[in-house]
């Protein structure tokens, strides 16, 4: 991948590599300022590997950090700087972070271990894109995703499994070139983002960015419209969002509407079709720890209704190396079509383990028989049947997770930050999908006496908004199920 977008900026030189709030940025420059950073990186005593943190901001400097790093050989971490600032230093101690970098405000990360470089403003230097060795095994990136304890797991992507997303991705009979238009209007810490900023500079092509303080729909839309993008990877909350609109939208231009991150409802998606008359729409799905993605569903009208399941539209199939398989409860392979169970995945560009947390790996990672051949298979925790043409459909989550704005949520994590405050009183999160298909998040607690504002406020100092819920309700006693655990179902009854 690092080789294929060294070629782009030495043969693309003169082409936008990346607009941002309307400045174009030509490959050109965007070589300059990844020289400059990696100027900046031969001056400080970094150790090959090492895992680095940039507070991410939508601006070139950042995108040209990261790329600084890969081409010095070293590991990205995303630093979210609307994210409270507990969750960020509970990141960084995590992830025993030296360095950190920053191009508009630093972050106070009160850690006197930690040196943080600013490359704003950096002086230009001779252009050096020169690579260094580099193996399967080296880390590209870490991100961090929820954890049921109220503690992130730390997922690293090494560049085995990225190179394997890449060349999977463009395997799949894509007609891409140097013209091609990409969307990019994920966070950093969302790893659909690295696709947006990765694949179009693969082929020289440009990267269209969103702000990111709050991923405003509109702005989406607008720039679909204005620079005639052809190519947008989103959410499915953003259509959601837009269907009031639908009548008034149109994108002839774009020839691949692609939707990950959250389950894709074929109702909205029948009625986006013709906003999009020239465009394939796709649904794919992968879990943080295999790479981005790993199946994916091309969507049609005569295809339905057999592909899909309570209105989800399939996910498809494996693609790449990606190697797809059911088990049961009681952990056996499940062989026979139509039959339910917790969907497992191996291949390339699965990650060989969360960062330091040697118990997780053990119950998340699996050894498992796939063709005669043992194979280790990660245990996605979703809930998915094969039909007879192969293909899987989503039936939702086998455990407490969700997906909030294309971000995986544990709900144990929101549970466990509201006993970090009120102490031992009985708490329970659910998660409810709205009219326009979004999925919202809604905090109860038995028999609390203090205001619940008190909570919303805690939260949101802790959590990043995502996670934060849309109502906290009080219940004199929560209802419980004939094995006397709390019956979730009955309490969304109370919404």
């Amino acid at each position: 991948m690092i080789v294929q977008v060294k070629k782009s900026i030495e043969l693309c030189s003169l082409k936008d590599a990346f607009v941002i709030n309307d400045t174009h940025y030509t490959y050109g420059q965007f070589g300059q300022y990844i020289s400059n950073v990696k100027s900046l990186i031969r001056d400080i005593p970094i150790k090959k590997n090492e895992i680095i943190g940039v507070v991410t901001y939508n601006d070139i400097e950042t995108y040209a950090t990261i790329y600084a790093l890969w081409f010095s050989g070293l590991c990205f971490l995303p630093i979210n700087p609307l994210f409270p600032e507990k969750r960020n230093q509970e990141i960084i101690r995590n992830s025993n972070l030296r360095y950190v970098f920053y191009s508009k405000s630093n972050i106070d990360i009160n850690d006197k271990v930690v040196q943080s470089y600013s490359t704003l403003n950096l002086p230009n230097v001779e252009v050096d894109l020169d690579l260094p060795i580099l193996s399967d095994e080296d880390l590209m990136y870490i991100l961090f995703t929820s954890g049921s304890t109220g503690i992130p797991k730390g997922v690293p992507i090494n560049r085995k499994n990225l190179n394997g997303f890449v060349d999977a991705f463009f395997s799949n009979g894509y007609s891409l070139s140097s013209d091609d238009r990409f969307l990019q209007m994920f966070d950093f810490t969302f790893d659909v983002s690295v696709q947006c900023y990765v694949l179009p500079l693969c082929i020289g092509a440009s990267v269209y960015t969103v702000p990111l303080d709050n991923i405003k729909f509109f702005a989406i839309y607008q720039i679909l419209e204005k620079y005639k993008i052809t190519v947008a990877k989103m959410v499915p909350s953003v259509i959601a969002f837009l269907r009031p609109y639908f009548s008034k939208i149109k994108l002839p231009y774009l020839k691949y509407s692609l939707f990950s991150g959250e389950a894709l409802f074929n109702d909205v998606v029948e009625k986006w079709a013709d906003c999009v008359p020239n465009a394939i729409i796709q649904n794919y799905y992968g879990p943080t720890e295999a790479t981005i993605d790993c199946l994916y569903y091309t969507w049609s009208r005569s295809a339905v209704p057999e592909k899909i399941y309570n209105g989800v539209i399939s996910i498809g199939r494996p693609f790449g190396d990606t190697k797809a398989l059911i088990i049961g409860e009681d952990g056996q392979i499940i062989t026979d079509d139509n039959l339910k169970g917790e969907l497992c995945v191996s291949g390339n560009q699965v990650t060989t383990g969360y960062l330091n947390l040697p118990d997780k790996n053990k119950s998340a990672f699996v050894q498992l028989k796939f063709q005669n051949e043992n194979c280790t298979f990660y245990r996605t925790g979703d809930l998915v049947y094969r039909d007879k043409d192969g293909d899987y459909l989503y039936c939702g989550r086998i455990d407490q997770q969700v997906q909030i704005q294309g971000y995986r949520v544990e709900l144990g994590e929101l549970e466990s930050h509201t006993k970090q405050l009120i102490g031992n009183v009985q708490v329970a999160a659910v998660a409810k999908t709205n009219a326009s298909g979004n999925v919202q998040l809604f905090l109860f607690v038995e028999n609390y006496q203090a205001e619940t504002k008190l909570i919303i406020e805690y939260l949101q100092k802790t959590l990043p908004h995502y996670m934060v819920p849309s109502k906290v309700i009080v219940l004199e006693a929560f209802p419980l199920s004939s094995s006397g655990k709390i019956d979730r179902k009955k309490l969304i009854e109370f919404i």
